[in-house]
Order: C-alpha cells, then structure tokens, then sequence
C-alpha cells in the first residue's frame, strides 16, 4: 500500500538546503578537474589523490559528527556548523594558485560535508515517520540532486559568458552557498527528542557499536564494497576531456549524470518502501557495471554520454537506498553514530578507490581504470548474491 502520509516541512527544507548548496558545490567541483589539469598542471594521480583524500574525509568525519549528535541529543547545531564551513571554503578555488591551495579548500569543504552529514541524515529519520523514510530520502536526494545538475548548468553559461575564466565562476559559486546556510538557519526547527535514552560519559563511545545487529553490519560491509566500485565523478570529466570535450563544456558531464541522478532518485526511494532492499542493490550495481564497460571502451562522445547516463542512473538507484538501510537496522537512539560507522567505512574504500583509479589513469590508461570499476562491481555484486543465497 502507498504511504498517505505526507512529507513533513523540515524534510523539504533540508532538501532546499542540500539543493543550493550543490548548486554552490557544482559550479566549482564541474570544472575543478579540468581547472587542475590545463591551469594547474596536475596529473591524474594528482586529481585522484585531491578528490580521493577530499571525499573521504567528508565521510570520515562524519563518524564523529554522528555520534556527538547522538551524545547531544540535536542535530541542527552540527548541521549548520557542516554547511557553514563549506560555505566559507568557496572564495579559497577563486584565490587558487596552486594544487595545495585547491587541496586545502576541498579539504574544508569536505569537513564541512563531514560535519554535517551524519546529523542532517539522522535528523531526516527524526522528522519522517518510518512508513515514509525511504520516500523522505529520495525527496532529499533528488532535491540535492537537482542542485547538482543546475550548478554545473550556472558553470556553462558564466564560463562562455566570462571567455573561460574559471576564477570568476567559482567567486559567483559563493551566493548559492550563502543562501543554504540562511534556510538552513530559518526554516528548519528540530523536533523534540521524544524518548530519552542514558547518555555516554564521552560522545564517542565505540562500546555503543556492540548495540548493533548482524543486518547493520552487513550494511557497513556491503557498503564499503560498493563505494570501492564507484571512484570519484572527477575521472568522468577527465574521460569526456580526453575523447574531445571542450574545457568550458566540461560541467555538462555532471549536468547529464545528475538530471539521470535526480529524476531516478525520489521514484527509487519510494521503490525502496516497497521491495527487496538488496535486489534494488543489486539492479543498481548492474547499472554500474554496465556504466564502467562502455566508459572503458568508448571511442567518443556519444559512448561517453551512454556511460554517465547509465552512472547517474545507478547513483539514482542505490544513494537513498543505502541510507534507507542504514536508518532502518539501527537503534534509533543512535542513528547518528550508525551513519557516522557507515561512512567512515566508506569514507576509507572511497579514498583507496579514487587513488587506485588516478595511478591506474597514469600507468595503464583510462580504459584500465574503468575496467577496475566494473571489477570491483562484480566484487560486491557477488556478495549480494551470497548474502540473498544464505
């Protein structure tokens, strides 16, 4: 039966919030690959290591952010300090002059993602009621994703508006995320804590890991597989550059995957309330394999757009779903340290993942290091299928 219950105020809101913000995110991460390359001189172990080390501390950190919201019993203070400090990174890719100076921004960036992350996610479990979880993170994702395909639209138009002049774009980048830090502040109010559960002596407590289930594990080894298959988006941008695109066209890349991203994402969440979570997962992770195999053997760029339409489809399928199941095995008292675990997990296979793919780049080639991609899918594809066997 479909949920009648409708989606509450705040869970669009923090919607609205993710969605400027990657607006904001889009406008410089689109073109940053490109921009380290042809102004900066870096290699594709260089942009592997940035985007490596940048993304997995976001997920990292958010095993700390997580489990001191748990401890405080809020979220909404962690999450404005998380988008307010990505805020404040924006102006540093303008005043870039080298890769270091581009490394410390996507560092403070993705602190801010850290910090924020675990709490905004556990505090959309607080506002939904359980019948409609699956269906408040997809609205959530498909809102965030509709940033993310805008800012790399905002991008285009400013770098043919501006000859080309990335700088520029990345100072107008600062105004979408100026605007998510006021929504965020204003038009989200934290509902009240209901139930209340002995607090820890210290916030991070790894003897509350004992209070999780088999089904919670499995979804922290499940998910730590799977981002080792999904490396960073950096290396779809760089494929397309390589087969011909234009520098100032770059961003149209993630325009492509995320409009895929974004109208997948809220009818797979809902998919999500309905049936088997792990045959979603599995759909989604042959996606994926499909996606690395055409971006592999691509000759131009028409296969490169079939490749990202297919990646956006399988973030579409599998992003909401896997929070879902995060929400969904663990106490509810301690929602924040589960997605913190959960991606400090993720966080280290996506650090391997993206530094594996850029030495792979450099040594042996794009097509290697898809083909690696569609390996590691196999990898946990085939856990799935023993986990459904067992």
């Amino acid at each position: 039966m479909a949920p009648s219950i409708g989606i509450p105020r705040g869970v669009w809101m923090l919607g609205f919030v993710s969605l400027f913000m990657d607006v904001s995110s889009e406008m410089i991460h689109s073109l940053l690959p490109v921009f380290m390359v042809t102004s900066l001189g870096a290699t594709a172990l260089m942009v592997g290591v940035v985007e490596g080390v940048a993304e997995a501390t976001a997920l990292i950190v958010k095993v700390f952010s997580g489990t001191i919201s748990d401890w405080l019993g809020k979220r909404k203070g962690l999450t404005v300090l998380g988008y307010g400090l990505a805020a404040i990174s924006k102006p540093v890719f303008a005043l870039a002059l080298t890769v270091h100076w581009v490394f410390v921004a996507r560092f403070m960036d993705r602190i801010g993602k850290g910090i924020r992350g675990a709490p905004r996610d556990a505090l959309i479990a607080d506002l939904a009621p359980p019948e409609i979880r699956g269906a408040a993170y997809g609205l959530r994702q498909s809102l965030d994703t509709v940033g993310a395909f805008l800012g790399p639209l905002l991008a285009v138009a400013l770098m043919l508006l501006w000859a080309g002049d990335f700088r520029t774009v990345f100072w107008f980048a600062v105004i979408p995320a100026a605007l998510s830090v006021l929504i965020l502040i204003f038009g989200v109010h934290e509902p009240g804590t209901g139930k209340v559960h002995p607090r820890p002596i210290s916030p991070v407590q790894w003897q509350t890991l004992k209070e999780f289930r088999g089904a919670y594990w499995w979804v922290v080894v499940a998910g730590g597989v799977f981002t080792l298959a999904r490396f960073s988006e950096a290396f779809l941008i760089l494929r397309a550059q390589q087969l011909g695109l234009a520098d100032s066209f770059a961003p149209m890349v993630l325009v492509i995957m995320n409009v895929v991203y974004a109208l997948s994402a809220y009818p797979s969440g809902r998919l999500a309330d309905r049936m088997s979570h792990t045959k979603l997962l599995a759909a989604g992770l042959a996606v994926l394999i499909l996606s690395d195999l055409v971006l592999a053997q691509a000759q131009g760029l028409a296969a490169v757009v079939v490749g990202v339409v297919l990646w956006g489809l399988h973030m579409g399928m599998t992003q909401g779903l896997l929070a879902t199941m995060v929400a969904g095995t663990a106490p509810a008292h301690l929602r924040g340290t589960a997605f913190g675990f959960f991606n400090l997990v993720s966080g280290i296979a996506m650090l391997i993942a993206s530094v594996l793919a850029g030495l792979l780049w450099d040594q042996l080639g794009a097509a290697v290091t898809f083909y690696a991609g569609a390996a590691f899918s196999i990898l946990a594809l085939a856990l799935l299928m023993l986990r459904r066997g067992s």
